[in-house]
Formats: structure tokens, C-alpha cells, sequence
């Protein structure tokens, strides 16, 4: 594997694709890698009392992982920026817009994504999001006063900006609020459990793991009766209600391989291993019934994924 999907994190951010299909490159900046990826600890919670809102400066380049007031004032022109928001897997995440000082006509713009987008893929994909895409982006410029709070529908959200004039200023206000049917989740740990319900909601919901690891479905119900056991994709796909394990190096589950469907409920441990960067477990539900999953999963070490490599199964992770 050429590099791990955290190591492409710092390379793809540099050429994101935003608004209306434009490639904007980003600029120097003082963030590190290890600041980059020091989101993803699962230790790292909210750092002040909870009385007190947390504050810092907000770069050009960002990874924010806790509730806070993040102010950006540009000492020179940054026409390229971007700020990922991220938080627990059951939680979604407002930004609201505070003190704005910047210059809509002369080019500026602030612009919150209702989701990720890196090297032109979104998460989560149009396919699993409940709006349409145009409706993910909120335009501080084109709004106002009228929409100075964005609320994400999952548990990761960011903000595009560009400004030309030193001085020029901002606010972000990033709270997180609890949510009791998470849907579409990015995985801040390389480690955990979990279990994703749908509850009678016609719609996909995906789990996202951005590391190599060993996952184990321990459970899962999708409500159906004497369904046949089949892996293949159209008889699965024909019963309406199925899980999906998916694999790949990107962060659009619609662009992801897919390692091997379930289509009748089951107890008992199903254990795979895989060497991609981005492991998903992705519900596909009818609304018909309340679908239920539940799994864990760890990182895979060195020796593992050496072993998977020559695994002709798992082979594509280390191809794309």
C-alpha cells in the first residue's frame, strides 16, 4: 500500500474539490501531520470545563474534534481553506457564524459542507445523504442573516472559506448535539464497537472506518423471515434489506468495492480482515422493517495486512 489513508488525508486536503466543481489549491500553513491527525484519538475530548467554552484560533487548514469558538483573522490572502468538523459517532454538529467581517462582493465567501469532501468524493455519498447536494452547502454570503446556523445530519461536517483582505475576520461557533439514531458515522478510533438501527426509515446508513482492521459482525437483524443465504449481490439487493462490507481507499461509499453482502438475520460472529484504508459497514433498508447491526473491530498490525497483501480477495485495497 502506497500510503495509509490518515498519510492521504494531508496529501488530498491539498487539492480539494469545492464549490460548483472548482479546484482550489490550498496555501502554506503552519499545521503539521501529527496536528492533522490527532483528531482521529478517541482520548480527545472536550478541553476546557463545560461551563467554559473553548477557544482558539482557527487555521487555514483544520481539524476540530471539540465543541469551542474558533476565530480566523488572515494576516494575508487565503483563497483556499477548509476545516473539518468531526464528533462522536452518535452526536451531529451546528456551526454557527459569529462576528463576520469579510468582503461577500469582492470575492469572499464562507460556505459550511454538510459532510466531507476530499479529492472530489463526498461523505457521506449523494446515494446515502438524505438531502439533495446543493442543499449541503449553506453559503454565509448567500444567506446572511438569514442562515447564520448550520446543523450537520452526521457526525462530521466542514467549512470552506476564502478571503482576500489581511484583517479580515470570523467566528465559528461549533456545538454538539446528541443524536438517537445516528446514520451515516466516521469513525474517530481505530478500535471499538458498535451498533447501527434503523427504525423503519427507508434509507442507507453507513459506518465508516478509516483504517485497516479486523471487524467482526457479531449480530445483525433486518426483520425478514425465511430468507435464503446467498452472498451474491443481485439476490441480496432483491430482498430489499441487506448489509454491506465495503472496501476501498476513498471516503464515497458509492465508489467502494464491496467485499461481501448479508441478507438473512442471523446470531453469531462473522470475522473478516481487511487491508483498505476505509472499511464500511452500510445498511441498506426498505423502511419495511427496523434493521439492526452490531460489530466490532480493531486495527489490523504490520504482519496482518503483509499477510492480507497476498490475499487475492483483499488485493484492490492495494492496487487503487
Amino acid at each position: 500500500m502506497e500510503r495509509t489513508f490518515r498519510e492521504q488525508l494531508f496529501v488530498l486536503l491539498l487539492s480539494l474539490s469545492v464549490l460548483k466543481g472548482d479546484c482550489r489549491y490550498m496555501e502554506n500553513n503552519e499545521i503539521s501531520k501529527d496536528e492533522l491527525y490527532s483528531f482521529f484519538n478517541s482520548e480527545l475530548k472536550r478541553e476546557a470545563p463545560e461551563e467554559l467554552m473553548f477557544r482558539r484560533p482557527l487555521r487555514c487548514l483544520d481539524m476540530i474534534a471539540v465543541e469551542g469558538r474558533f476565530t480566523f483573522t488572515a494576516e494575508r490572502p487565503q483563497l483556499s481553506c477548509a476545516a473539518f468538523f468531526i464528533a462522536e459517532p452518535n452526536e451531529v454538529i451546528t456551526v454557527d457564524y459569529d462576528g463576520v467581517d469579510i468582503d461577500c462582493s469582492g470575492g469572499d465567501f464562507i460556505t459550511v459542507f454538510d459532510g466531507w469532501v476530499m479529492k472530489g468524493e463526498k461523505f457521506p455519498s449523494s446515494q446515502d445523504h438524505p438531502l439533495p447536494l446543493y442543499e449541503r452547502y449553506v453559503d454565509y454570503c448567500d444567506s446572511g442573516s438569514l442562515r447564520r446556523s448550520v446543523r450537520s445530519s452526521q457526525n462530521v461536517a466542514m467549512v470552506f472559506f476564502r478571503v482576500h483582505n489581511p484583517g479580515s475576520t470570523f467566528t465559528l461557533t461549533v456545538r454538539k448535539h446528541i443524536n438517537p439514531f445516528p446514520c451515516n458515522v466516521i469513525s474517530q478510533s481505530p478500535e471499538g464497537a458498535y451498533t447501527m438501527v434503523i427504525p423503519q426509515q427507508h434509507r442507507n446508513c453507513s459506518f465508516s472506518i478509516i483504517y485497516p482492521v479486523e471487524i467482526d459482525i457479531s449480530e445483525f437483524s433486518l426483520g425478514q423471515i425465511n430468507h435464503f443465504t446467498k452472498r451474491s449481490r443481485p439476490a441480496c439487493a432483491e430482498t430489499g434489506d441487506f448489509v454491506q462490507l465495503l472496501g476501498g481507499n476513498g471516503i464515497d461509499t458509492s465508489k467502494l468495492l464491496p467485499i461481501t453482502d448479508l441478507c438473512v438475520s442471523f446470531t453469531g460472529p462473522t470475522h473478516l480482515k481487511v487491508g483498505c484504508d476505509n472499511t464500511v459497514v452500510r445498511v441498506v433498508s426498505s423502511g419495511k422493517f427496523v434493521s439492526r447491526v452490531s460489530f466490532s473491530y480493531r486495527l489490523l498490525d504490520s504482519q496482518e495486512l503483509q499477510t492480507i497483501k497476498l490475499n487475492n480477495v483483499e488485493d484492490f485495497c492495494f492496487n487503487n
